[in-house]
C-alpha cells in the first residue's frame, strides 16, 4: 500500500504499523516523534497503530550536539 512519509511516497506492506515502519527505516525509536494524519502518536501506541492506504506521517528525529 502507498503512504506518505515526510512528503515522500513510500510503499509498505498491508498490516504495517508505525513501529514496523521505523524499523524498516532503521530509525532509533527512542530518538523520534511521529505524527500520523496530523495527530501525534505516543510511542507506547506505535506497535499497535496500523498504517492505512494514504496515511500521511511526519517523522522528526532528535539530534543531540553541542
Amino acid at each position: 500500500m502507498q503512504i506518505v512519509v515526510n512528503g515522500e511516497n513510500r510503499e509498505v506492506p498491508d498490516g504495517a504499523t508505525i513501529a514496523g515502519l521505523l524499523q524498516a527505516l532503521e530509525l532509533d525509536s527512542s530518538r523520534v516523534a511521529v505524527e500520523l494524519d496530523r495527530r501525534i502518536v505516543k510511542q507506547a501506541e506505535w506497535s499497535t497503530t496500523p498504517l492505512q492506504e494514504g496515511s500521511r506521517l511526519e517523522i522528526v528525529q532528535f539530534v543531540g550536539g553541542g
